[in-house]
This record gives structure tokens, C-alpha cells and sequence, in this order.
């Protein structure tokens, strides 16, 4: 199959009505483009995960990719470590997703320990783990639910452990986040969306994807317990940050 088989075309036409957006099988079909051309700097996060974790991951640890869509995280680790490295467990809430997911790393990583469920990240009964990635995650639950998923994560890490999450994010002050938007929307631009698909895209998304500031992330780590975070990647209005479990 061609890669424009899977052009993102999903709001390429005037809608009368834009409904939620959701991952449906629409949207899988189209996933790997859409997030290339939507998220500044996905592929540079990807590239960094297997370093941070050859830097920081127990060798033999558990690692939980929370929000795995089609196993982009995995892979990015597979690529970097060897079979015996980790295991993994990769969780998300659309069928779809699980079952391209789980056909793609069978056939890229047969030798990967690697296991794939479908399930929603608030109520996974979550076993000790060297590392776990929400890798723009967190921003599609409710926020209220938020505080309470981070400090779960923060009691499943073992000691040393680290957590990367990755988010689409608001600035606090007014003036310099319209900024950052108008600059995302030249991207998405600059990547072949017309203003039609922005705009649509942008309405399907509201009150499903609720962005937090930094600051605000780094305050939920931090009361969760984790004493280390950084931000280290910013492209616009999308960043990753790391949190350190003590040892």
C-alpha cells in the first residue's frame, strides 16, 4: 500500500457537524501521518526514549507505555536495547490501535518480551517498573483524574525508576500562548493542512484534549514525590518531561 493510502484526509471536507475526536479506526488508518505532521519534535522524542532508557533503565526492569497507540515507544526502545534488556507492557483504551499494534511488533520485535492489552491506564493494576512513558497521554484524560493517575505511577516505579511524559501544553500567560498557537498552526500548515482542517481538527479536540502548563505538571510530579524534573524538550506548544524516582 502507498503512503497516500494513509494520508490524514479525515477533516479534508466541510463538516456540519465535527463530533469528538476519537481513535477510531478512521483515525488508526491514518495515525502514523497524522502525528508526524500534528506533533512538533515526535520523532526527536522517540529518538531520545532509548537513550534515556539505556542511561537509566535497571537492566531487566518492567516498562509500562501507557497511551501505545501503534507501538511507536516500543519500537523506539526495541531499536535501542536488546530482547533481555526489559519487558514491556503497552496499554490503550482503542481496539484498533491494540490490534495493529500487537501485529506490528510481532513482526519487528519477535524476540522482544513485549505485551499489549486494551485497557484504560486509570485502572491498571500496575506491577513494579523501571520505567513508564505517557507519551501524549495524560492530556486526553479528564483532569480530575489526573493527580491520582501520576501518583499511581510514582508508587509502581521502583527505586531509580523514571517516568517520561510528553504533552501538548497552554502557557500561562494569555499573549505568549496565542503566540505559540498561531506558530503550531504555520506548522500544520507548513506540513500541508489547509486552515479548513486546523479549524475543524481543532474543534473535534476541544474538551477532549485539555492541556495543562508546565508548571502545573511539574507541581503534580512533584507532589506525587518524585524530588527530580525536568523539561527537557520544548517545540512550541509540545514538551517532554523527565521525573526521577529516589533510589
Amino acid at each position: 500500500m502507498s503512503d497516500a493510502s494513509y494520508r490524514d484526509a479525515i477533516f479534508s471536507t466541510p463538516l456540519d457537524r465535527v463530533a469528538n475526536f476519537s481513535f477510531d479506526e478512521q483515525v488508526v488508518a491514518c495515525f502514523p501521518d497524522m502525528i508526524r505532521r500534528s506533533v512538533p519534535g515526535y520523532g526527536q522524542i522517540l529518538g531520545m526514549l532509548g537513550l534515556i532508557a539505556e542511561r537509566h533503565l535497571r537492566f531487566g526492569a518492567h516498562v509500562y507505555d501507557l497511551g501505545c497507540s501503534l507501538g511507536a515507544v516500543t519500537l523506539a526502545l526495541a531499536g535501542r536495547l536488546p530482547p533481555e534488556a526489559f519487558t514491556l507492557t503497552g496499554v490503550d483504551l482503542s481496539p484498533t490501535m491494540v490490534a495493529r499494534a500487537r501485529e506490528t511488533l510481532a513482526e519487528e520485535c519477535p524476540d522482544h518480551r513485549i505485551d499489549i492489552i486494551e485497557g484504560d491506564i486509570r485502572h491498571v493494576d500496575y506491577q513494579p517498573a523501571g520505567m513508564i512513558v505517557l507519551n501524549f497521554t495524560l492530556q486526553f484524560l479528564p483532569p480530575e483524574d489526573r493527580r491520582a493517575v501520576i501518583e499511581r505511577l510514582y508508587d509502581a516505579l521502583e527505586p531509580g525508576g523514571v517516568l517520561v511524559l510528553s504533552e501538548k501544553i497552554i502557557l500561562p500567560d494569555e499573549q505568549e500562548n496565542a503566540w505559540l498557537v498561531e506558530r503550531y498552526h504555520d506548522f500544520k500548515r507548513a506540513n500541508g493542512y489547509s486552515d479548513m482542517e486546523i479549524s475543524q481538527k481543532r474543534t473535534a479536540l476541544e474538551n477532549v484534549l485539555v492541556p495543562d502548563t508546565l508548571e502545573a505538571h511539574h507541581d503534580r510530579l512533584r507532589n506525587a514525590g518524585f524530588t527530580r524534573v525536568s523539561t527537557w524538550f520544548q517545540y512550541l506548544n509540545f514538551a517532554s518531561m523527565v521525573a526521577f524516582k529516589d533510589a
